[in-house]
């Protein structure tokens, strides 16, 4: 008598596109290393008052102390558990130089109470992640990154600089690839004379230097602009605040890069315009701008996400120019570019070298962009085997 026959495996169910999209992303080590990085870099900005052990814009009379070093083993070689530092002590006024005191040990306390703050702007608390035991009573600060030349603690200051800097970038790519859609869906959608004037302008500005229009808008866009004083409601003699300035860079940097997306964008929508399920829709009676969002404009997406996460790092070089050029934020609002301002003297890099902290974390920051933005890249690619 014959064995009865095993019915053949189902065979599995078909993948979605964007569970192949996270497959292939998850397996990207270097995507995951960059989006790790950038995850922990914007969650120290949302929560930078309660990271940092001061408040960024309180001087001190530790004028460049250098960054303390924490120690678990004391001068007599015996081991603590609970980390501590030495005070250190100016040594030459003049030349700004200090030597370590290790007549007292001062422990490292986690959840301490700080100075006052509202966490996410809402509740008001003076609960901050670590400070110094005793440190307050006898004027001893901890610097885990050094001070700056006003005694301003360099790590709170990081992460609050964060906040403009990381913010910048996401949302003047949100303005730029805003603009670049609508604009390329518009030209190419309706091609003809629409489509030639709208590519004139963006080869006029495309043609000028992005660094040079950058500083030209800033410029003519001064404090003393009446255009400003108009937007912003200023009186005469009133010059621009921090967040005037920060919400003006970011309209800057928006409006200077979005040609080259709309010139890509255009190209991408001339090629599925005439689709059968777009003539559908226009033969449905369908509005232009219906068609060109609902059914022109998400078959962008694959680029613009790929693309924004690319051009995120040059927002962030942007905004650090201007700061840096000095026509940026402006004291005593951090933001990395215009703190590694104050490293421009020989001086200041020889005797104070952490003054160019700021400096690791854009350079870590540009390189977690790139690192996702390759792994997009890679895994939305439609031509890529699996």
């Amino acid at each position: 008598m014959s064995e009865p026959t095993q019915d053949p495996p189902a065979p599995d169910a078909p993948k979605s596109p964007w569970r192949i999209v996270m497959g292939r992303l998850l397996r990207n080590r270097f995507a995951l290393l960059g989006g790790m990085i950038l995850g922990v870099l914007y969650l120290s900005a949302i929560f930078a008052n309660f990271f940092s052990p001061y408040d960024p814009e309180t001087s001190s009379d530790t004028t460049h102390h250098p960054p303390h070093h924490i120690r678990f083993v004391d001068q007599e070689g015996k081991f603590h558990l609970r980390p501590f530092i030495y005070r250190y002590a100016m040594t030459d006024l003049l030349r700004r130089a200090y030597g370590v005191d290790t007549s007292e040990r001062y422990p490292i306390q986690f959840f301490v109470q700080g100075e006052p703050y509202r966490l996410l702007g809402l509740f008001e608390t003076r609960r901050r992640l670590f400070g110094v035991g005793g440190g307050d009573q006898a004027g001893v600060r901890i610097y885990l990154l050094g001070s700056d030349w006003n005694g301003r603690d360099l790590f709170s200051r990081v992460l609050h600089g964060g906040r403009i800097s990381l913010s910048i970038g996401l949302i003047g790519i949100m303005i730029t690839m805003s603009l670049g859609m609508l604009v390329g869906g518009i030209s190419g959608y309706f091609a003809g004379w629409v489509d030639l004037v709208m590519m004139r302008v963006v080869e006029l500005l495309m043609s000028i230097p992005g660094l040079y229009l950058i500083l030209a808008l800033r410029a003519g866009l001064s404090g003393d602009s009446p255009f400003l004083h108009w937007l912003f409601r200023l009186e005469e003699g009133e010059h621009l605040g921090s967040g005037q300035i920060y919400l003006l860079i970011v309209a800057i940097l928006g409006l200077v890069g979005w040609g080259g997306t709309a010139r890509v964008i255009r190209g991408q929508v001339l090629a599925v315009k005439e689709l059968d399920y777009v003539r559908a829709a226009r033969s449905l009676g369908a509005s232009h701008l219906r068609i060109i969002i609902r059914h022109l404009l998400p078959n962008t997406f694959t680029y613009v996400i790929v693309s924004a996460t690319l051009a995120v790092p040059a927002y962030i070089l942007g905004e650090v120019a201007l700061s840096f050029l000095g026509v940026g934020i402006e004291e005593p609002t951090p933001s990395w570019g215009l703190m590694l301002h104050d490293g421009q003297t020989l001086h200041t890099l020889t005797s104070a070298p952490w003054i160019l902290v700021p400096g690791v974390f854009i350079f870590v920051t540009v390189f977690a962009f790139n690192f996702l933005g390759d792994g997009l890249r890679d895994a939305l690619d439609p031509k890529a085997v699996e």
